[in-house]
């Protein structure tokens, strides 16, 4: 992939540090073979997976202190891999899926600049009712809702993945989808709670989003 910018850069959290190559900006696109046209990736969606997103950060942060030990892990929609490379370095059973072809390309590419160790991942949509991925104890995304069909298909993927104890955190910005996106996740009978991050002056601008967290007990 030569005909993009990158960008390298390090994130600091309290006991470790992330170097992550990315997309220099959003206005990146390279689909030579029409691979993300095929899959119904506009050229403005294209460099979406590619950045590094303030949903992202905070989900990474609520990652680092959060009780991962004899966890099974899934990252939905994990573009750049923020989260799953942290949890990696803190020796978590993580497994990523993405839908962008360019993906798992970065992931690698992120994992030998850490030094983490294999990431299993998936490139796999939500529609997917035969994918090898299993279940989980903890399912964890950043900026999942973009639009009104996202809720049905990601809560039904959500469930189609989770143990009978599972636990699901989501980082959303505000997008306008989540109000009902947890109704539709109580309906499948999981708890919902949400909260404001503890922290954000790692970022930017002020966080307007909220931090989601559902609990499945069968």
């Amino acid at each position: 992939m030569t005909a993009c910018s990158l960008r390298y850069q390090t994130l600091e959290f309290d006991n470790i540090d992330i170097h992550l190559r990315t997309l220099k900006d959003r206005n990146q696109f390279d689909d030579p073979q029409g691979e993300a046209k095929a899959l119904g990736i506009s050229s403005a969606q294209w460099p979406l997976f590619g950045v590094i997103w303030d949903s992202s950060q905070i989900l990474a942060h609520e990652m680092e202190h959060f009780s991962i030990h004899n966890k099974r892990i899934l990252e939905v929609g994990c573009g750049i891999a923020l989260s799953s490379v942290l949890l990696k370095r803190l020796n978590a059973n993580i497994t990523a899926t993405d839908y962008h072809p360019e993906a798992e390309r970065f992931l690698q590419e992120n994992i030998k600049l850490n030094q983490s160790g294999d990431i299993p991942f998936l490139r796999t949509n939500w529609n997917n009712q035969k994918d090898t991925l299993g279940t989980f104890d903890l399912i964890i995304g950043s900026d999942l809702l973009y639009e009104k069909e996202h809720i049905t298909l990601l809560s039904a993927f959500i469930h189609r993945h989770a143990n009978p104890h599972c636990e699901v955190i989501i980082v959303d910005p505000g997008r306008g989808n989540h109000a009902a996106f947890s109704k539709q996740m109580t309906l499948l009978n999981y708890s919902h709670t949400q909260h404001l991050p503890k922290n954000s002056h790692y970022l930017s601008h002020p966080f307007k989003g909220k931090i989601l967290h559902y609990q499945h007990q069968d």
